[in-house]
């Protein structure tokens, strides 16, 4: 066993305290559906693991005869040819059939779940993160159930009259669209644009398992989509101020990305546009094995990358989390 690196252990320590002092955002990609033990088996339709944006890719281009094989894992393409095929509606049919399925939550969607109860016993004090997602799924939320945590989520509508705008989905069951975002007052911040729960704000949009059938579900996926939701207005204002602030002024900690994700280059301009997100403060990348591009992509960001698999990651956070949670039971 090789020696541990005293860089990212360090880095390890930091992270760890920056989210118990809610000072950090995780971003969070399809590779966190990867976080954990290997599967036995490729994903399927059925299988009890999320598929990885390649795999779902290869789902959609074997059940619509995508007829390009060198392309076949590229997710927006794929799409982009099902829904020019058989119209958006079969597409997302096919999606929802997916995505409703019960999956378990990951290591890092549990580890998430469990950060407000393990920082109101370190501090006394519950404190709530923003979580923000390109992930179509709800494992996330389904880990935050599992612990008892309310929590709220806001989600892009892709499609229908409210196209472009945002959903705010409360821990009630209501929903309510953000027509004005800069006049929205239902978030659950206090004062000084802190989190009074955890939101979740699903940019990409995301499954609806509510209903029996796709009407309410929300797809940035295929081409069209990412050229649409580029030439809408600048994501501040279809977002409440509170959140794009808290976006803006915190460390971003980028999980299950690469610099090939179309969601990730998006995201990056829609928000940020030109700027590097270093400087006021600090942004980081875990991805294992970057290559030479991917890594001078992260650095024209102003995001230091981390070469570590996720599931090691994840591991040496909640190994930090048990350290933590011992000290408090033996004081």
């Amino acid at each position: 066993m090789s020696d541990p690196d005293p860089v990212l252990e360090s880095h390890y320590k930091l992270v760890f305290e920056e989210l118990f002092d809610g000072a950090v955002v995780p971003v969070l990609g399809a590779g966190v559906n990867l976080c954990g033990p290997p599967e036995a088996e490729d994903w399927f339709a059925g299988s009890k693991h999320l598929p990885s944006g390649g795999e779902l890719a290869a789902h959609l281009a074997k059940k619509f005869r995508f007829p390009d094989e060198a392309d076949a894992h590229d997710l927006v393409r794929v799409s982009q040819y099902a829904e020019a095929m058989t119209g958006w509606g079969r597409l997302y049919d096919t999606l929802h059939e997916i995505f409703v399925g019960e999956y378990r939550p990951t290591p890092l969607h549990v580890f998430l779940a469990r950060l407000p109860k393990r920082i109101a016993a370190e501090t006394g004090s519950p404190r709530y993160q923003l979580i923000v997602t390109t992930n179509y799924d709800d494992a996330l939320e389904a880990a935050f159930r599992d612990e008892g945590e309310e929590f709220d989520v806001i989600t892009y509508i892709a499609e229908g009259e409210n196209r472009g705008r945002f959903m705010h989905h409360k821990p009630d069951g209501g929903q309510q669209v953000i027509a004005r975002a800069n006049e929205y007052i239902e978030l659950p911040v206090d004062e000084r644009g802190r989190p009074e729960r955890t939101m979740i704000l699903k940019i990409h949009g995301a499954v609806d398992r509510t209903k029996p059938t796709w009407e309410n579900d929300s797809y940035v996926i295929t081409e069209d989509d990412y050229i649409e939701y580029l030439t809408r207005s600048d994501i501040s204002s279809l977002v409440p101020p509170a959140l794009v602030a808290k976006l803006k002024r915190s460390q971003l900690l980028f999980l299950g990305y690469s610099m090939r994700d179309w969601n990730l280059r998006v995201i990056l301009h829609r928000i940020w546009g030109e700027q590097k997100l270093s400087g006021t403060f600090a942004a980081w990348a875990i991805q294992l094995k970057p290559d030479p591009i991917e890594k001078k992509f992260w650095e024209q960001r102003g995001v230091d990358v981390f070469d570590v698999s996720l599931s090691d990651y994840v591991a040496a956070l909640e190994e930090l989390a048990r350290e933590a949670q011992g000290a408090v039971v033996g004081r």
